[in-house]
């Protein structure tokens, strides 16, 4: 599909119904950006690309990709490039690095199959994924990378979070820092969102009154929902936040404030 829409957003881990990365999705094509959906399961990442390309009218598609996998990754970015070169979508503009998997198990109880796979997928995804799509962004002089952290990473882990998780989402702080430093006079920018608790599917069977005790704990009264988390980092990504490069925006109603 040929279009005049100038950009292409590729987002990981975007076909859970209630999860942050599709709403970003969502608000991208909202905002006029073709979408890249890059997810585990190919086929429920191109039917969630369709559905987004063919409700905002804008260039869509979608990939499988296993974000651990080096080998997965280069093909996922190769299939993109390939979309781009045949004019089907727009040239890469922004990368949101969203794929991730908790850890809720007392520090103890983790086992290294389990401390090596939570850094895999968040940690390790995050720099494998980057490292694909990079280059044609500062070939292109502009671009723009949100990672996904978590107040976990500020402020030690949670219900859902504990060590391996916490571990990992500090060290995308670290990396994002890093890495905007870097590259700093290229034209890409790279940020980094720490959510405090959001209203997803990682909550799917909490209990009433955990619930409760959970928004008793964030001083605005209530978790985030994920439109709210979608719309600073499309914030990150647009031409207005030019000038932001290795912040971290904090997302968290209140509960973690440095």
């Amino acid at each position: 599909m040929s279009t005049t829409t100038q950009r292409t957003a590729v987002i990981t881990g975007a076909t859970s119904d209630r999860g942050i990365g599709m709403t970003l999705a969502q608000r991208y094509a909202r905002e006029g950006w073709a979408v890249v959906i890059l997810d585990l399961d190919g086929e429920a990442s191109a039917k969630v690309a369709s559905d987004i390309g063919n409700q905002y009218a804008v260039p869509a598609f979608g990939h499988a990709v296993d974000v651990t996998s080096e080998e997965s990754v280069t093909t996922a970015q190769s299939a993109v490039a390939a979309e781009v070169a045949s004019g089907n979508l727009p040239p890469v503009g922004a990368l949101a690095n969203i794929a991730g998997i908790t850890s809720p198990v007392p520090f103890l109880e983790t086992t290294l199959d389990l401390w090596n796979k939570v850094m895999a997928v968040n940690a390790t995804g995050t720099y494998l994924v980057t490292k694909a799509f990079l280059p044609d962004m500062i070939d292109n002089g502009w671009g723009r990378i949100v990672n996904m952290s978590s107040v976990s990473a500020q402020r030690g882990g949670g219900v859902f979070g504990k060590v391996p998780y916490s571990s990992a989402k500090a060290a995308i702080l670290g990396f994002t820092k890093a890495l905007a430093r870097e590259i700093a006079d290229t034209g890409v920018t790279v940020n980094a969102v720490t959510p405090g608790a959001v209203d997803t599917n990682i909550r799917v069977g909490a209990t009433d009154e955990s619930e409760a005790a959970l928004a008793a704990g964030i001083p605005v009264g209530r978790t985030a929902t994920t439109e709210e988390v979608a719309a600073v980092m499309t914030f990150l990504s647009s031409e207005d936040a030019s000038y932001l490069t290795g912040t971290t925006v904090d997302i968290n109603g209140g509960s973690h404030m440095h």
